[in-house]
């Protein structure tokens, strides 16, 4: 069903159309009627030499033409203001706009943002491929935040010589980047497989962290005893 803006519109489309219609074919009768006239109030009945029928011919051939031009020039203007809109998303100041209107904007931000932030859900977990990033923070406090389109392997990179292994060229930071690179840009959906190689390589970083802690707390745990005893 057609919304009422809609039908709205359409209803102002048929009535401008309609009125223009109506104006042309009112015009174009007069101008008829008029010109029927001047013939049959010359002296000779006839279009030689009727000077009334000139004068009347041209008027509405005047009329005609700065009409034609008054509504181009309008068409232009209205291209010219839209034109000089910028496209790019701008901020937009108090004196942009009058003050109803910025108060207005400001209203409605403000509700969407409370929209918004009562529409998160809180208190909830989904499993997945794990957040190692919490135990990074808990090795590393100063480790930086995880952004939403960094790739694993460039935001863990600080993390990869605790990781590194002897035996395999490529770590489980290595899998679990490519586990994630799958899941953000493959038009399918990730295999089975895939996802237990994302899970097993989010599980190997988060128990090559979790021991990296252990270690680190133990190794302060004893640097403390070995204060107290000298």
């Amino acid at each position: 069903m057609l919304s009422s803006r809609k039908v709205q519109r359409i209803l102002f489309d048929l009535s401008y159309g309609s009125l223009i219609i109506i104006t042309v074919i009112f015009t174009g009768l007069s101008c008829v009627a008029l010109l029927a006239q001047a013939v049959r109030h010359s002296p000779t009945r006839d279009w030689t030499n009727n000077f009334n029928a000139l004068v009347i011919g041209a008027s509405y051939a005047i009329v005609l033409i700065f009409s034609l031009l008054f509504c181009v020039k309008r068409r232009l203007a209205v291209r010219m203001h839209l034109a000089r809109i910028s496209k790019a998303h701008t901020l937009l100041r108090r004196g942009d706009v009058p003050n109803p209107v910025h108060e207005y904007i400001a209203q409605e931000y403000l509700r969407t943002c409370l929209v918004a932030h009562e529409s998160m859900p809180t208190d909830v977990f989904h499993p997945g491929y794990g957040r190692p990033d919490i135990i990074a923070h808990m090795v590393i406090p100063t480790h930086p935040t995880l952004k939403p389109h960094a790739r694993m392997l460039h935001h863990f990179r600080f993390l990869l010589p605790l990781l590194n292994t002897p035996d395999d060229e490529f770590t489980a930071l290595h899998y679990y980047d490519s586990a994630i690179q799958l899941a953000r840009n493959s038009a399918a959906e990730p295999t089975e497989e895939e996802f237990i190689l994302g899970m097993q390589a989010a599980e190997e970083i988060k128990r090559s962290l979790n021991d990296c802690r252990l270690e680190a707390l133990e190794s302060s745990l004893t640097e403390f005893d070995e204060s107290i005893e000298s």
